[in-house]
């Protein structure tokens, strides 16, 4: 989502709730009906769930306080173990997926700021901050917009059931998203920050701001991490994401392919190559445009081998209805691109949902990763509140949708409300989607195609820091 201004103020103390203490038990909907394939079918209404006959929504996890708050929204997902890390507007979630049938908060974590991205590694937990703050811990309160902190909160989760905070660390213009990226060796942890909205007036965040930061944490010492590079990446100077065509202000997200030593940058006027070989000065290989269809580069997903990259455009921020007839299907949509044996880009095919939702419904491409599918390119997606879609990308002129699950819209009176899947990923033989109102759904997929991933298991995911599977 884009960065859409400070939400209520949100005060607070790190509070930590189990699942004992008065959190709803997992449930599955009251009403359910299925559609012949994956075509598009009849709307769904408010309340209702749709699913083609090879997808099924198996469980969820409703928000519950400290999060049921307005705006207390729930956003990117993380997995470790038996463990699904869920980030909110208001802090984090833990839970326990040992069952994936019958998850269970674990804790609560209370420490508010917008987004809270999040990412796991060992014993560490990383929350991004884009809205200022009047302080740099989880007591804070809203602070001044030109003056405030923004920046990375790191914590120790060891204990599930009590995380502790360590440190944070400001970084320019706040961080919207981060990228885990593994060190050369097991010492060393790096995030790459993407942010972006730099104003003229503001203490921490002015134009031109065409850089990542890139913070260095020394996995046995993380209270000693630190900024350690600020790489430019463009050279256009622009002042406005929104200015010209084209023309950026920082990233909004880096997916990295370390075996590969590859990133691809999603940077609001385009997308971009890299080489990650040295951890702290990415090079950039190769940038595109898409002014005709692409107006916000928002994410991007490297196919197993890295031959290609699907990179997706959040049209209207994450907040419009764009996923309509008037909208069309190469806007708000996926794109796949070739990545060249010179590792040039060069776009094959478009992809959008096929189900036009309402104008009531926020829609449009969001976060998403492979299922391990050997030999194939499968990827499912959420679509806020065009729900979650899968889809089979091997035939990169002609991508597929094979399965998909959404609900009707969020409100019952026709007027536009913020919903729907933030992310949608695949973990150990389920699919797990974060919703931004109704919170943890777990989606299981029996389908011929998909089947195969069942057996692929992984100790962790973080989507944005992509790890092969077998072939």
């Amino acid at each position: 989502m884009r960065r859409i201004g400070a939400i209520a103020s949100l005060a607070g103390v790190v509070l930590l709730l189990g699942a004992c203490a008065g959190d709803p038990s997992p449930s599955t909907p009251a009403a359910s009906t299925g559609s012949p394939g994956a075509a598009p079918g009849s709307p769904a209404a408010a309340g209702e769930v749709q699913h083609s006959p090879n997808a099924k929504l198996v469980a969820n996890v409703p928000l519950s306080a400290p999060f049921d708050g307005d705006e207390a929204w729930g956003t990117d997902l993380a997995f470790q173990g038996d463990y699904a890390y869920v980030g909110n507007y208001r802090g984090f979630t833990i839970h326990d997926i040992s069952d994936p049938a019958k998850p269970k908060v674990v804790t609560r974590v209370v420490c508010p700021g917008g987004q809270n991205d999040i990412s796991v590694s060992g014993n560490l937990l990383f929350l991004s901050v884009d809205e200022p703050r009047d302080g740099d811990t989880c007591e804070s309160d809203q602070g001044d917009m030109l003056e405030g902190w923004e920046g990375i909160r790191i914590f120790d989760i060891a204990d599930k059931t009590h995380p502790r905070y360590i440190k944070s660390l400001a970084t320019s213009c706040g961080s919207h998203t981060h990228t885990l990226v593994p060190g050369k060796d097991a010492e060393k942890i790096y995030l790459y920050i993407s942010s972006f909205g730099p104003a003229p007036e503001a203490k921490n965040c002015r134009p031109p701001h065409d850089s990542i930061a890139i913070v260095e944490v020394p996995v046995r010492d993380p209270a000693q991490s630190k900024v350690v590079a600020e790489p430019v990446l463009f050279t256009d100077g622009a002042a406005d994401d929104d200015s010209r065509p084209g023309a950026t202000s920082g990233c909004h997200d880096i997916t990295v392919y370390p075996e590969k030593d590859l990133a691809a940058g999603a940077c609001l006027g385009n997308g971009i190559l890299m080489d990650i070989s040295d951890r702290v000065r990415p090079k950039v290989l190769q940038q595109i445009t898409d002014t005709e269809n692409f107006s916000i580069w928002h994410s991007a997903t490297f196919t197993n081998d890295a031959s290609k990259v699907i990179f997706s455009d959040e049209l209207g921020g994450g907040v419009a209805p764009t996923c309509d007839a008037k909208t069309g299907p190469t806007r708000g949509a996926d794109a796949i691109y070739d990545i060249t044996e010179d590792r040039k880009l060069q776009r094959r095919a478009y992809f959008k949902i096929p189900r036009n939702q309402t104008s009531a419904e926020n829609c449009v491409a969001h976060n998403g990763s492979l299922i391990p599918v050997p030999g194939k390119t499968v990827m499912v997606q959420g679509w806020y509140q065009g729900g979650i879609s899968v889809v089979d990308f091997t035939d990169a002129d002609h991508p597929k949708e094979i399965a998909y699950v959404e609900r009707g819209p969020v409100g019952d009176d026709g007027e536009p409300t913020v919903g729907g899947s933030w992310s949608a990923y695949y973990y150990n033989g389920y699919i797990y989607s974060s919703d931004i109102t109704k919170g943890l759904d777990v989606i299981s997929i029996d389908d011929p195609i998909t089947d195969p991933a069942k057996s692929v298991k992984v100790d962790e995911l973080n989507a944005q820091t992509q790890v092969s599977y077998p072939e």
